[in-house]
């Protein structure tokens, strides 16, 4: 009888909505007592078999719907399973669906409220603006702006906001992985006087203020402790609901895992929906791990796995599958696909140099008609600028995910604007000031303030070397400075730019930057490069200060074109959840994904950094339905690059070399684990072991991934006699 009356829900909703689940979907739609994993591979239907589980325990068990708690990562994502549970269960009482913050926010302020205690959220949107338009003085007080005095109290400097993002994020990382103060030194963070500011921080939070001061972070990390310690609100809590779900539990921190694990203590009706082949945020202090361990915590748990992906096209999904199968710590799922057409074939391409790449993807782009199912992902957000200035040349409209990209503000291009101001006259001192330190000369900055008391409208440089007291090895610099400045009026801005880097000395100045402040070298020289590649073509730097500005309007503008004719940028991280029929990959190359610091902690041992860039480009790989091309370039800013070997692995999966023995061989020649070869671009290595046409070689100062067959034909390969 009830094998009949389950049948007839799904037989009911397949006739009202015409959704159909298969077998292991219904099993997760009818395993609704106890605590049960649901490990979701992409495009297999989650959101679906989700609702409709929420619907059966309403519409055939009887549970009355303010007895279910929905619990997932972001606000978007409430938001959709509100809409899509609306669509599907229109005659059914709401559900609450809402993000864990919000849940723990909940907690917070009945504690409060019960104990008599004053607080002030100093967190959000609005206040930050306000506190921006009418200064620290008459704004309420931000999470932001108490960082930035706290950061100029300790170190003297303004902080950059590249540091309070670095800054923020640590911050948020410490707390969710519930770390003690004694235990905050250990974590990296790349900004002066991290732990520092942080204690100070704290403290101000608690007794600087009248109101105790309450963030986003401490919305976890307060609910949590309140739930330990108030025993009879925990109890409230524990029989507000009996049955929690969470979605996006990859995502999930330690702290927010431990807030679900004590609601459901006493009925244990907890369905965790996951992919661990898609947790891609350990940086903010997802804890993956605890899917790995979740038998741990509930022994009688069931796991379900819902492998069969409904997005894809197999010529996608094979290859995607067997890429993420590199990865060790995870658990043992095999993605396929029923769809009958295969598809088109990833499409693999290398290009000479990174212009040529974006020259290709436009032109691409150009032919589509459909452009809102077309998405150019990449790892770094300083990609997204050249790509953007390109599109909107060739008059084709784009919306940018990431919205919060501040590079048209950034200092660095506020230096190079100001060099640029300063070939057009060398007489003003409030320029000289915010570029002195920047440059060859060693001006000081008591130096500066002897130049800025001068008010004889005459060149800076001539009243340095006039009236200022310097030490001598400064004067021929300052000269050689003076006289560039000079030589660079009406200069085109790519070569302006090019001196400022080199013989201005702003390159240098940027490393010692990074030594002194924690800056991360190779974003700010994306930066720059990326500021040649709007210059190019340019003949004045009038036109490159008037192009940064039509291009930062264009950002601005852009989110207009959500859900619009137009193509999506984003970054791997923000494209998960999303799905486009063509998905072009760019930048595919090694240093950048994975980047210089995961391979650099692979070689050390630690895998946990290249194991989550892997599944950042599973990621990337499994948002196409039917067309992914995987972009790469051999030369980048004239330095000689390799492409990725994420990419070189789908190669060999996707162009499989034809012999697959216990040695390598191509072309006739073997390369056999501990032998010593000299690749021409990376000298001399060792090999270390092989997967199909991919040989991995530790050299002096990496490990590379290589294609044997691409090496082989290319000459790049050779096997050192032994003697």
């Amino acid at each position: 009888m009830s094998v009949n009356f389950r049948t007839a829900f799904f037989e009911r909703k397949q006739s009202e909505l015409g959704v159909a689940l298969n077998d292991i979907q219904k099993q997760a739609v009818l395993q609704t007592e106890g605590a049960v994993l649901l490990l979701a591979s992409p495009g297999s239907g989650k959101t679906t078999t989700i609702i409709m589980r929420i619907g059966y325990l309403i519409e055939e068990k009887g549970v009355q719907s303010s007895r279910i708690k929905a619990v997932t990562f972001s606000r978007a994502s409430a938001n959709d399973m509100k809409e899509r549970y609306r669509r599907f269960f229109p005659g059914l009482p709401p559900v609450q669906f809402s993000t864990i913050h919000s849940l723990a926010y909940e907690v917070v302020r009945e504690h409060f409220r019960k104990a008599g205690i004053d607080y002030q959220m100093i967190e959000g949107g609005s206040e930050l603006e306000r506190a921006e338009e009418e200064g620290p003085e008459h704004a309420p007080l931000h999470k932001k702006m108490i960082l930035r005095q706290i950061f100029k109290s300790l170190t003297g400097e303004n902080m950059t906001d590249d540091q309070m993002d670095e800054l923020t994020t640590y911050i948020s990382y410490v707390k969710n992985k519930m770390l003690p103060p004694e235990k905050w030194s250990t974590v990296k963070a790349g900004v002066p006087e991290a732990e520092s500011i942080l204690r100070e921080y704290e403290s101000f939070k608690r007794s600087g203020h009248p109101k105790l001061l309450v963030d986003f972070d401490d919305m976890l990390t307060l609910g949590n402790e309140i739930l330990d310690r108030d025993s009879v609100l925990l109890r409230k809590y524990q029989g507000k609901y009996d049955y929690i779900l969470t979605d996006e539990s990859q995502d999930t921190s330690l702290v927010q895992h431990d807030i679900i694990g004590k609601l459901v203590r006493g009925h244990g009706n907890l369905c965790v929906v996951a992919d661990d082949d898609q947790s891609i945020y350990s940086w903010r202090g997802a804890e993956p791990s605890y899917l790995l361990n979740f038998r741990e915590a509930f022994p009688d748990a069931a796991i379900l796995f819902m492998e069969q992906n409904y997005r894809s096209t197999p010529s996608i999904v094979a290859p995607a599958n067997q890429f993420i199968r590199r990865n060790k710590n995870r658990y043992d799922k095999n993605m396929f696909t029923d769809r009958t057409e295969a598809g088109e074939p990833i499409g693999i391409r290398a290009f000479a140099d990174y212009k040529s790449q974006t020259k290709h993807v436009v032109q691409e782009i150009a032919k589509s008609d459909r452009l809102s199912e077309v998405a150019v992902l990449y790892r770094n957000n300083s990609s997204s600028v050249a790509l953007m200035n390109a599109l909107d040349r060739a008059g084709i409209p784009f919306y940018m995910k990431d919205t919060d990209n501040r590079f048209f503000s950034h200092w660095v291009v506020e230096d190079i604007l100001n060099f640029m101001r300063m070939t057009f006259t060398d007489k003003r001192p409030d320029i000289m000031e915010k570029i002195h330190l920047k440059m060859s000369g060693y001006i000081s900055k008591q130096q500066m303030a002897a130049l800025k008391e001068i008010q004889n409208n005459e060149s800076v440089f001539d009243n340095l070397l006039n009236y200022v007291k310097l030490q001598d090895y400064q004067r021929a610099p300052i000269q050689a400075n003076r006289d560039t400045f000079r030589e660079m009026s009406g200069m085109p801005p790519l070569q302006a730019i090019r001196v400022i880097r080199g013989r201005l000395g702003y390159e240098k100045a940027l490393d010692k930057m990074c030594e002194w402040m924690g800056f991360r070298k190779e974003f700010l020289i994306g930066i720059l490069n990326t500021l040649e590649e709007i210059a190019d073509t340019l003949t004045t730097m009038e036109e490159f200060a008037t192009r940064l500005k039509v291009l930062e309007s264009a950002l601005r503008t852009s989110k207009r074109n959500k859900g619009q004719h137009a193509v999506t940028l984003s970054t791997f991280h923000s494209a998960k959840g999303l799905e486009f029929e063509q998905v072009y990959m760019i930048d595919l190359v090694d240093g950048i994904i994975p980047s210089s610091e995961d391979i650099k902690k692979n070689v050390a041992g630690n895998e946990e950094l290249m194991e989550e860039a892997v599944r950042l480009f599973y990621v990337g790989m499994t948002r196409a339905k039917r067309r992914l091309e995987l972009l790469t370039y051999q030369e980048r800013d004239g330095e000689k690059v390799a492409e990725s070997r994420f990419l070189s692995h789908v190669r060999s999966l996707v162009q499989p070399a034809p012999n697959c023995g216990e040695d390598v061989n191509t072309a006739g020649v073997s390369f056999a684990a501990g032998e010593a070869v000299r690749h021409k671009v990376f000298g001399q290595g060792e090999v270390r072991g092989r997967h199909g046409d991919l040989i991995d070689i530790a050299f002096e100062q990496v490990v590379k991934t290589l294609s044997v067959q691409t090496c082989v034909e290319m000459g790049l390969l050779e096997r050192i006699s032994s003697k």
